[in-house]
């Protein structure tokens, strides 16, 4: 059983130790994004993954970005690769353990990242949904809810 520590956390709190594996990664604008009500090393886990995932997949000499946005109560933190994309069927494989969509190389982990990354969402009332990159690649786009607007949340 997972127990959670959710509190306010600002995504600039997390994104230095999720990206520090990770070089190269262009970071947009996140300070004015509200905090969002999560379990921060846990979030921290999600979004390593999903960076660690981007860059793998990328193309040599282009960067992962990572943005954040408000939309409905909500933020959206969104992992940006130029990669080849994945089509709209192979998607709901993504997320299964042990699956590995297109890679060939047995050495690069035992795809537990992004079933682990949504499973980790999920216990904090989050989604990670994939979307197309505009201009080619994949987008994992991480929602949230902002402090104050989560399920049966009071002031905090």
């Amino acid at each position: 059983m997972l127990r959670l520590n959710l509190r306010p956390t600002a995504l600039e709190e997390v994104l230095p130790a999720a990206l520090a594996d990770t070089p190269g990664v262009e970071v947009g604008d996140v300070e004015e994004i509200p905090a969002v009500l999560a379990d921060p090393p846990l979030l921290e886990r999600v979004i390593a993954n999903l960076v660690t995932n981007a860059a793998r997949h990328s193309p040599a000499g282009s960067k992962v970005l990572v943005t954040a946005s408000v939309l409905a109560g909500r933020a959206e933190l969104r992992v940006v690769d130029r990669g080849p994309g994945l089509p709209v069927t192979g998607r709901d494989r993504l997320f299964e353990p042990f699956q590995r969509l297109g890679d060939t190389d047995n050495n690069t982990g035992l795809g537990l990242g992004l079933a682990l990354a949504r499973g980790l969402t999920e216990a904090m009332s989050g989604t990670v949904t994939p979307e197309d990159t505009p201009g080619g690649g994949l987008t994992m786009v991480v929602s949230l809810p902002l402090v104050g607007e989560a399920v049966g949340a009071g002031p905090l």
